[in-house]
């Protein structure tokens, strides 16, 4: 039916006849002279039906946006001064010959020719169209093109691509399952798998030695911009590896990937930071580095003020008092203040101190703050000198428990740099290793894994799980990039004994261990080789690459922040005779009632 793309068409054509199909992107009447843009996935090419030709120029007057047209004509160069630089075939044009109409199309909910601030709940109800225009067609170009590298290079360096189950057993990995109720086996579930973990572990231990996947996963929980119900993710695993060499294999991979599509050099070797390290300077385990702000631990200064605010914090073992320096920050009006203030409390800040350096050589005279009053001089010369605060300045500080501190500074921290223009331009990758084993959950009094259950702690403090498991550091490394965690990984566990006392720790008694890892536990006994591996997340590498401002944006068919999807109106409501036959009865919420 073709014979070019329409982007494809080009000077090295002149004087040949083509034969191009796709979309009327745009129509123009110059004077008697109609002038269409026909669009197909390569792009645009300019066809110029004349009044000379009487047949092909009724049609091209009865077309419209998005009809889908054949054209058969002859490629010439554009007159002189003509030219379009912006597309790939513009310096032609195509003299149309024949013009035919393979089907009509009605009015779309929104332009695609113009760049408008379309709705997104719109966007994705018709998202067949929606992925007719030229950026979302790009970035799926380029999805593509990403995949077929990384595949590429696994393929290249010995790791066989293997599917494992999406029917699988619910297990505990820190966000809800999606459950399938089984109608041969009544009354009992599958689950989609949140990722494929255990079954990766397994075709370790069976001796494959090398696996990737491009795997979709799923996981029921609360969605923001780089979350959906259901992703993708580039699964590696390998056996007999230490982590420093099968972190170097990664680096490799993402250089490359760099290199090959965007032409961009990143740095060799990626820096590495440990957890405590980025935690305490960051307030964050992935953080930004194209921002230069950095958090300053003053707890030590406020033990002993008498302001409870401060002093009680800097005395908890679980607490932290932080500063914030904001270089050229003293122009902050004091709404701007209230709404930063406003915007930590969403990370359950309490409030936001600050102090205004107006002259640093004035000691307290030139300062500007509410707190002032409640600190001793000697304590406020030395936080100006910890801070290196210069006259100008603004200084933040938040106290309270070091989680909430950490999350709310290590957030502002990011919203400042964005807001006042303090973001360094390129890619700033990073390591982030020596993860703690588990964190402690207050609410129910027990021990989390900080990864998941089967990550490795490091051999020399394999004692510290039965003397002070929160010392406990792990074998877990996170690829970072530009704030974004693009992967996680760890070496896991191969031995049956570790294995164990991690989920008594966790709480997994032994029952509950065989109920929903018996598999696992009894693979260990069999010769498991040690091995480790890492998923990238695929959306989010994409987002990052293409500069889209959401993972949705990279996705041919994602759901709403709601986890619905409006092209096809799911989930939605299953006939009584499938409930029945599944034995499932619905039951009504009291609340609804």
């Amino acid at each position: 039916m073709r014979s070019h793309y329409c982007g494809e068409v080009n000077e090295t054509l002149e004087g040949q006849s083509v034969s191009i199909v796709g979309w009327m992107h745009r129509r123009r009447d110059h004077g008697g002279v109609i002038f269409i843009d026909l669009r197909d996935r390569e792009g645009l090419v300019q066809v110029v039906c004349n009044p000379e030709d009487a047949e092909c120029f009724a049609v091209a007057e009865r077309v419209r946006s998005e009809y889908v047209l054949k054209i058969e004509g002859l490629v010439q160069l554009r007159p002189a001064g003509s030219d379009n630089a912006d597309l790939r075939s513009g310096k032609i044009e195509i003299i149309a010959k024949k013009l035919e109409i393979l089907n009509a199309s009605e009015t779309p909910p929104f332009p695609l020719n113009e760049l408008l601030d379309v709705n997104e709940d719109i966007r994705l109800r018709y998202r067949y169209i929606d992925l007719r225009r030229p950026e979302m067609q790009q970035r799926l170009r380029f999805r593509s093109q990403i995949t077929r590298q990384l595949r590429h290079f696994l393929d290249s360096n010995g790791f066989l691509d293997i599917e494992t189950p999406i029917l699988t057993k619910a297990t505990p990995e820190g966000a809800r399952d999606y459950l399938v109720p089984s109608r041969t086996h009544q009354g009992e579930f599958f689950a989609l798998p949140q990722s494929p973990q255990l079954f990766k572990q397994l075709l370790m231990m069976s001796g494959m030695d090398r696996y990737y996947q491009v795997v979709r996963c799923f996981r029921d929980e609360d969605l923001r911009a780089d979350r959906q119900p259901e992703f993708t993710q580039i699964d590696i695993e390998t056996s007999f590896v230490e982590e420093e060499d099968f972190m170097n294999m990664m680096e490799e991979m993402i250089r490359g990937l760099f290199a090959n599509v965007l032409e961009e050099a990143l740095p060799n070797p990626f820096p590495r930071m440990t957890y405590a390290e980025a935690m305490d300077r960051f307030g964050s385990d992935k953080p930004d580095l194209r921002i230069s702000l950095e958090l300053v631990d003053v707890s030590d200064l406020m033990g002993e003020v008498d302001f409870k605010v401060f002093s009680s914090p800097a005395n908890d073992p679980r607490g932290r008092v932080a500063a914030l320096k904001v270089p050229g920050g003293n122009n902050l009006s004091r709404k701007e203040i209230d709404d930063y203030t406003k915007y930590v409390g969403i990370y359950g800040a309490k409030g936001l101190a600050y102090i205004k350096v107006n002259d640093i050589d004035a000691g307290r005279e030139g300062l500007q703050s509410p707190i002032l009053k409640f600190l001793p001089d000697e304590v406020i010369s030395a936080i100006m000198q910890r801070v290196e605060a210069k006259t100008g300045d603004l200084v933040f500080f938040g106290a309270d428990k070091a989680t909430i501190v950490n999350e709310s500074l290590g957030a502002l921290r990011v919203k400042l740099g964005h807001d006042l223009d303090m973001v360094e331009r390129g890619w700033k990758p990073l390591w982030v290793v020596a993860f703690p084993m588990f964190e402690w959950d207050e609410k129910s009094a027990r021990w989390h894994a900080l990864h998941h259950p089967f990550t490795a702690p490091r051999e020399s403090d394999l004692a510290l799980l039965d003397s002070d498991p929160e010392k406990c550091l792990s074998r877990a490394y996170d690829m970072v990039l530009n704030g974004t965690e693009l992967g996680g990984g760890s070496m896991r566990i191969h031995k049956t004994d570790i294995q164990q006392k991690v989920f008594e720790l966790l709480g997994i008694n032994e029952e509950e261990a065989q109920d929903k890892f018996g598999f696992l536990l009894n693979a260990l006994k069999y010769g498991c080789p040690p091995h480790g591996g890492l998923a990238f997340g695929l959306d989010r590498l994409v987002m990052l690459m293409t500069g889209a401002a959401s993972i949705r944006d990279v996705m041919a068919f994602p759901k709403t922040q709601s986890a619905s999807c409006l092209l096809t109106d799911a989930p939605s409501p299953i006939d009584d005779a499938l409930l029945k036959e599944l034995n499932i009865r619905l039951r009504k919420n009291p609340q609804a009632e």
